[in-house]
């Protein structure tokens, strides 16, 4: 499995809440679980302290969106930094699941569980694929969804750095709020303009009398 895989992870326990629209599907153990996907045996060690501990991860891997998102390179380096000296992991070579035409294994790196808990497991995997993707990409590809009150986090693929949405459902959202603003606005100078035009013939008609 690619390291770059893992940086899902970040992104899954980011978008569990929406803090503009007041939303937080983070509330119950079994919320906890899902966010690991396929990985269930990591999963089920989760209880319900790990609840308020993965809230806590959940607001500094935003943190890091937030500040690459508003272009400060260095402070979102030096959050995830710390998130990555907190829970350090522990790489593997793995070959399961994986198999060439031979049937020979296909060697790749894989992050273990981490021993002490469902948090620190989690955390770990998550800061570890987020700076895999951050250092091979560029600070730049961490971005949130510019279609408010979304505010999503997302990691930009996008060939030309272009992605300003999280999804095609807001970026369709912002399209037609844009297109409505623009046909408000067209229709507002058209007032002005007709509302100009009949003073200026008001003062004409004034003047010649």
């Amino acid at each position: 499995m690619e390291l770059a895989y893992y940086s899902d992870y970040a992104v899954r326990l980011v978008n569990s809440e929406e803090p503009l629209r007041g939303k937080d599907t983070l509330t119950s153990v079994e919320a906890v679980r899902d966010l690991f996907g396929v990985n269930r045996s990591a999963a089920r060690r989760a209880t319900d302290a790990d609840v308020t501990r993965f809230r806590s991860v959940r607001a500094r891997l935003r943190s890091v969106f937030e500040a690459a998102d508003g272009g400060d390179e260095t402070l979102a380096v030096d959050l995830l930094n710390s998130l990555l000296l907190e829970f350090p992991v522990s790489p593997q070579i793995s070959g399961h699941d994986f198999r060439d035409d031979d049937g020979r294994p296909l060697w790749h790196m894989h992050l273990a569980d981490h021993p002490s808990n469902a948090t620190a497991g989690y955390a770990a995997i998550a800061a570890m694929g987020l700076a895999f993707h951050l250092t091979e990409y560029g600070v730049d590809r961490l971005g949130l969804c510019e279609a408010a009150p979304c505010r999503n986090a997302y990691l930009d693929t996008s060939t030309n750095r272009s992605r300003r949405y999280c999804s095609d459902r807001c970026a369709t959202r912002a399209n037609v709020a844009a297109y409505r603003a623009r046909k408000r606005l067209e229709a507002d100078r058209s007032q002005n303009t007709g509302r100009a035009a009949e003073n200026a013939q008001r003062a004409t008609a004034n003047g010649e009398r």
